[in-house]
């Protein structure tokens, strides 16, 4: 019977704890409700860059590519910078079912409400997002700023910039503060900051391992200069010293994944380099 109460009672210690523990659930539950404005894991300020991450939606074909946004987290947290991320409060241009690769007619979503699903739930609307309140600004890639942040998707060279995205752009180019982007997101600032310089990656399509070559020829349209850079070499982006805007082609190409990781993270280190001066 000794025995049998040894065996038991650390047990019932533990149901006691554990109980204990679920009373406390809503008052935890409570207290540790993400703030819409706290940095992504909610630690205090870090004492390096104040960095805004912008955001497209969920999904490479719809809204943000999530590799390239984990990329950029990644690379900003071993940098040691403070992050704070936003999205336009606007509906999507439409959803894509990612295992067919085609619309789904039926749906409609948000591209704040999917960012969200990125920003672990802390997330700000765009409208709300200053210059004067960050030191650097990043937009990822997917078809999200094709579509979302922009018509480049349907209109290319003729096409129309969100508003807020267009004025957060010119905020932190006239603040000369600098602004990173990949994939195809730099079609942004070469609609939105006449004569900048860019890089999409390649201008040729070289038997599909540039798929979407062809958007250099558009950015050039759009009065900017493109730069034809590599993913799989030391030199995976491109700087605009002038403008402080920094772009490299991450998922423009069909490489391996860290490869994509790496010209990001070259980008990030570049945009925090010159955040710093």
């Amino acid at each position: 019977m000794a025995a049998a109460r040894t065996l038991v009672a650390p047990r019932l210690a533990a149901a006691s704890t554990f109980a204990s523990l679920l009373c406390l659930r809503p008052l935890l539950s409570s207290r540790l409700a993400p703030s819409p404005r706290a940095a992504l894991h909610g630690s205090a300020p870090r004492p390096g860059p104040r960095v805004a991450l912008v955001l497209s939606g969920c999904g490479v074909y719809d809204g943000t590519e999530l590799h390239e946004a984990s990329a950029v987290l990644v690379h900003l947290s071993r940098g040691g910078a403070e992050v704070q991320i936003f999205a336009p409060d606007v509906p999507q241009m439409h959803v894509i079912d990612h295992t067919k690769g085609q619309p789904s007619e039926s749906e409609s979503r948000n591209v704040l409400t999917e960012s969200a699903r990125i920003a672990r739930g802390k997330i700000t609307d765009l409208a709300q997002l200053s210059a004067a309140n960050h030191d650097a600004a990043i937009f990822p890639g997917g078809f999200g700023a094709a579509k979302n942040l922009s018509t480049f998707a349907v209109d290319g060279k003729d096409c129309k910039v969100n508003r807020d995205v267009e004025r957060v752009l010119k905020e932190f180019h006239t603040a000369g503060k600098p602004i990173g982007l990949c994939c195809i997101a730099p079609v942004l600032a070469a609609k939105v900051l006449r004569g900048v310089e860019v890089t999409v990656g390649h201008e040729q399509e070289e038997g599909g391992k540039w798929p979407y070559a062809g958007t250099a020829e558009a950015i050039k349209a759009l009065g900017a200069k493109h730069h034809a850079k590599d993913v799989t070499i030391s030199f995976t982006f491109h700087v605009d010293q002038k403008n402080k805007v920094v772009t490299t082609p991450a998922f423009m190409c069909e490489t391996a994944l860290h490869h994509i990781h790496d010209g990001i993270g070259a980008m990030v280190t570049k945009v925090l380099e010159l955040a710093r001066k």
